[in-house]
C-alpha cells in the first residue's frame, strides 16, 4: 500500500475539482487531485463556459489561451414555440469582457486547466484513482483511502474536499445529509448534424410533440430532448423511427439529420437531479459543486456554479492553508458564501420545471406563445434579464490579477 501526504487531497477532476487545485497550487498550496477516469474523455457533460466563468479566467490571465481553443459562442438565446419564434436572452450587453457563452467540449476545458495546473511543482494529479473511503482521527477528517493503478493508497491531508459530482462517494460516507428537491423530468442526449446555413443561435423548440433544445456545436447540434421522468423506457419501447419522426416533427429544419440517430446507444440519458446538502462541511472535509448541490440542467448552469464554488475555497482557504491550518469556521464561511446562490438557483430551475419544461412535454394540443414572454419581442431591453441571470448569477465570484 502506498502512502502519501499533502496539505490539500481533493477528490473528483471535473470543473470544480481541477479549479481549485489550481488556485490552490497557484498560491502555494502542496494540493493532489484525484480522477477515476484515464482522461476526461467523456460526451454529453456541461460543454457551457458562461459569462462569469470567462470572466474569473480573464481575471487569472486565462481566457486567452482558453479562448484559443475551439469553441461556438451564443450571444442570444432565442424560443420557437408552435413556428414562432421569441427571442428570449441577449448576453451582448453584459459588463464583462467575454459577454458570451463559449461552448467548448468539456474535456478541453479539463486539459487546459490541467496543463496549467502542473505548471506549478505543488500541484499533483493522479488519473485511474478513485476514493473508496474517508480517514477520521478524533473525529476529525485527515485523508482519505483511495484505488489506482498500483493498487491501495492512503493520502493524509489536513483538508479533503468533495469535488466528486453528483454521485459522491466521499460525501455518501461522511455522515452528512443530503436533501433531495426532486425533479419530474430527465433529459435524451443526442447530436445531430448541423448544416453551415442553419442559424449560429443556441435555441429551443417547443411543439405539441415536446421541447427540443439545440446547442451551436459547429458542424453538429448538442441536441436534449426532456421527458417525464421514468418515461425513457416507453419511449424507446416505441421505437427509434418514432424517435425520429418526432425529432423531425419538432425541428423540421433539421431534415434528414435524425436519420444518423440508429442505435440507442447513440441517444444518451441524464436522470435529472436536483438535491442540496444542509451542511457542506465537518471538521477537515468539505464539499464543492454538484457533491455539495446538484443542478439542474435548466440554464446550463451547473459547471459555472461548481468553478464559483472551488474560486470562492480556494480565495478563503489559501492564507489559512499557508498557515497551516483549516479552522471549522473557514468551512463555514465558504458555505455561507455559496449556499444561497445555489439554493436561489435551484428554486428557479424548479419552477422552470412546473411551468415551462413539464407543461411542453406533456402537452395534448397546440400551444400557444404565453403572454408574459410577448415582453421579450416588443422590449429588447428586458432580454438583459435573463441573459444577466443565465450568464452572471446571483453573487459571481472574482480573483484579483495580483494575487
Amino acid at each position: 500500500m502506498n502512502n502519501r501526504t499533502h496539505q490539500v487531497c481533493v477528490s473528483g477532476g471535473g470543473p470544480a475539482g481541477l479549479m481549485l487545485g489550481y488556485l490552490l497550487a497557484r498560491q502555494g498550496v502542496d494540493v493532489v487531485v484525484l480522477e477515476k477516469h484515464a482522461d476526461f474523455l467523456r460526451d454529453f457533460r456541461g460543454d457551457t463556459i458562461h459569462p462569469a466563468t470567462l470572466e474569473i479566467f480573464h481575471e487569472l490571465g486565462l481566457a486567452e489561451g482558453l479562448l484559443a481553443l475551439p469553441h461556438q459562442k451564443t450571444e442570444r438565446i432565442s424560443l420557437t414555440l408552435s413556428g414562432e419564434t421569441i427571442p428570449i436572452a441577449d448576453f451582448t450587453h453584459l459588463p464583462v469582457r467575454h459577454p458570451f457563452v463559449a461552448m467548448m467540449p468539456q474535456w478541453d476545458l479539463l486539459d487546459f486547466l490541467a496543463d496549467e495546473a502542473r505548471k506549478f511543482p505543488n500541484f499533483h494529479l493522479l488519473m485511474s484513482t478513485q476514493a473508496r473511503g474517508l480517514i477520521e482521527t478524533g473525529g476529525r477528517v485527515t485523508g482519505l483511502v483511495a484505488e489506482g493503478p498500483g493498487g491501495r493508497i492512503e493520502i493524509h491531508a489536513g483538508l479533503v474536499v468533495a469535488a466528486d459530482g453528483r454521485g459522491s462517494q466521499l460525501r455518501d460516507v461522511s455522515g452528512l445529509a443530503l436533501e433531495d428537491i426532486g425533479a419530474p423530468v430527465d433529459v435524451f442526449w443526442m447530436r445531430l448534424e448541423r448544416k453551415p446555413d442553419e442559424t449560429n443561435e443556441s435555441l429551443g423548440r417547443i411543439t405539441e410533440d415536446g421541447f427540443l433544445v439545440l446547442i451551436n456545436r459547429g458542424d453538429y447540434w448538442q441536441c436534449a430532448l426532456p421527458l417525464p421522468k421514468g418515461d425513457a423506457d416507453n419511449i424507446r419501447a416505441q421505437g427509434l423511427p418514432a424517435f425520429r419522426d418526432r425529432i423531425r416533427r419538432i425541428a423540421p429544419f433539421l431534415g434528414s439529420a435524425p436519420d444518423a440517430l440508429t442505435d440507442w446507444d447513440q441517444v444518451k440519458l441524464l436522470t435529472v437531479q436536483v438535491n442540496h446538502m444542509p451542511k457542506w462541511w465537518r471538521p477537515g472535509f468539505l464539499c464543492i459543486g454538484d457533491a455539495a448541490h446538484a443542478m439542474s440542467p435548466v440554464g446550463g448552469v451547473g459547471i459555472n456554479l461548481a468553478v464559483q464554488d472551488a474560486v470562492a475555497a480556494a480565495r478563503i482557504l489559501g492564507a489559512h492553508l499557508n498557515a497551516g491550518q483549516v479552522p471549522d469556521d473557514a468551512l463555514a464561511k465558504i458555505q455561507k458564501r455559496r449556499d444561497w446562490p445555489a439554493r436561489m438557483v435551484q428554486r428557479a430551475q424548479v419552477a422552470a420545471h412546473r411551468f415551462v419544461l413539464v407543461p411542453a412535454i406533456t402537452a395534448k394540443g397546440p400551444l400557444k406563445v404565453p403572454f408574459g414572454l410577448r415582453f421579450f419581442q416588443w422590449f429588447p431591453l428586458l432580454r438583459r434579464l435573463p441573459a444577466r441571470a443565465i450568464g452572471l448569477g446571483l453573487r459571481p465570484e472574482h480573483w484579483t490579477l495580483a494575487d
